[in-house]
């Protein structure tokens, strides 16, 4: 009965995953709509955040970021990866300190199950996986975001880290080779001369 029920939670798992990979097809190229100069709207952001090198490469890229348009952030990370929050929550607090304003309210940081630990085996991180997978609709549906950060779907806009020289990460490739990114930026010169629809920004860090 129990892999019956596995089967199951894994099927959907697919169609969920399948749902959500035709929708953001079909969203992809849509240009945003053009605000005028005087138009002041907030755009409610979700900031994901990478464990090790990556919390740093976001953080940076949000330092030139136009912070007060980025407005609630939520702040997203592994259950596991702590640090990461606590480097988010000191970066917000001196952007506070800086600015004198309170940021109570616009800001909220949440962890999300982790589909894969490292050294985990692939045969136990299938359900995991799943677990995540849901983890991660639900917060969609309950934050709903209009832009998406991420370093590693709303417009996408995709940062390959800095740790990638000669090549893209799997994830970078998937997203530049099913041109669904938005925009699609690499940190060095010989990536965007491989990858010639990738705009070259030059190091972040």
């Amino acid at each position: 009965m129990s892999s019956v029920v596995a089967i199951a939670l894994y099927m959907v798992g697919v169609v969920v995953a399948l749902v959500r990979l035709v929708y953001v097809l079909c969203q992809t190229g849509k240009p945003l709509k053009v605000r005028g100069k005087g138009d002041s709207r907030l755009f409610r952001t979700l900031i994901v955040l990478g464990s090790g090198g990556h919390t740093a490469e976001m953080l940076n890229l949000l330092a030139v970021l136009q912070k007060e348009r980025f407005a609630p952030r939520y702040y997203i990370a592994a259950a596991t990866d702590n640090m990461s929050l606590e480097k988010a929550r000191s970066f917000e607090n001196s952007l506070a300190s800086e600015t004198g304003h309170k940021l109570v309210g616009t800001l909220q940081f949440m962890q999300i199950y982790r589909s894969r630990e490292v050294g985990q085996s692939y045969i136990t991180s299938v359900w995991t996986t799943l677990v995540a997978m849901a983890h991660s609709l639900w917060l969609m549906i309950r934050v709903r975001p209009e832009v998406i950060i991420a370093i590693q779907w709303s417009s996408i806009f995709y940062v390959e880290s800095i740790a990638r020289v000669q090549r893209l990460s799997l994830s970078g490739l998937i997203l530049y080779k099913l041109r669904i990114a938005d925009q699609f930026f690499v940190q060095w010169p010989q990536l965007q001369r491989k990858y010639p629809r990738a705009h070259y920004v030059g190091c972040l860090m």
